[in-house]
């Protein structure tokens, strides 16, 4: 109970708020786009009806070369952010070895909020959090077009099909379910990216700083004021 005190005493509460708004927009926004994709169809959904009908189309053709090279190029774009977010990973970790000096260039910034070492590592950490989840998402969003690829290089043959009585319809729906959620969980990837800005936002404050200064205008005595977003 009193480490619980101890961890909420390190940040303002106006800064606890803005983190509780960040995760809980986040994850308010991902179940609002997966249930709004039930009643009017998103672009993911509708590249979702098109993967199944590939494979679907898939079962007619005698040589797969093709889809192979496709899965292929597909997974270039996830492999692309993977590496990506490595880099920027390797930035953030560089930046929590030589905070003061970081913290110290974000105080010159004219828009930035003043803000103390300790917070300043923990906005860090919060952007480090955010581009680590992408990383992960990416990378699994690899081995998903890994296992499609698996999927089109083990389905039978076009005329096995009609001799052996098997169903085309429902190897579309799981080869193609499989593909989907590639694109799915490489969606994820690029929302944390979009939801790291939100975070960067958080860094800066120019609504604290911009407060910070009027308090300090209407009144003579300095008012330390911590970012609430």
């Amino acid at each position: 109970m009193e480490a619980s005190l101890k961890l909420l005493t390190l940040l303002p509460w106006p800064d606890w708020v803005a983190v509780a708004l960040f995760f809980s927009g986040w994850a308010g926004y991902a179940h609002f786009a997966r249930r709004h994709a039930e009643s009017r169809p998103s672009i993911l959904a509708t590249t979702n009806r098109v993967r199944r009908q590939w494979m679907l189309q898939t079962t007619y053709r005698e040589a797969r070369v093709i889809d192979g090279v496709v899965i292929q190029n597909l997974s270039t774009s996830p492999s692309f952010f993977a590496s990506t977010t490595i880099l920027i990973i390797g930035g953030l970790l560089a930046v929590l070895g030589t905070t003061e000096k970081a913290s110290e260039l974000v105080r010159d910034i004219p828009f930035a909020a003043r803000t103390s070492t300790l917070v300043f590592d923990m906005k860090i950490m919060l952007l480090l959090g955010v581009f680590v989840y992408a990383f992960f998402r990416f990378t699994w969003s690899m081995r998903q077009y890994t296992f499609g690829a698996l999927l089109v290089a083990a389905a039978p043959e076009a005329k096995q099909f009609v001799e052996q009585g098997l169903s085309r319809e429902a190897f579309a729906d799981k080869a193609g379910r499989i593909v989907g959620l590639a694109a799915e969980t490489f969606n994820d990837g690029l929302r944390a990216y979009y939801f790291s800005f939100a975070a960067i936002g958080w860094l800066f404050s120019p609504l604290a700083s911009w407060c910070w200064r009027a308090s300090s205008s209407s009144d003579s005595s300095p008012i330390s004021f911590r970012a609430p977003f």
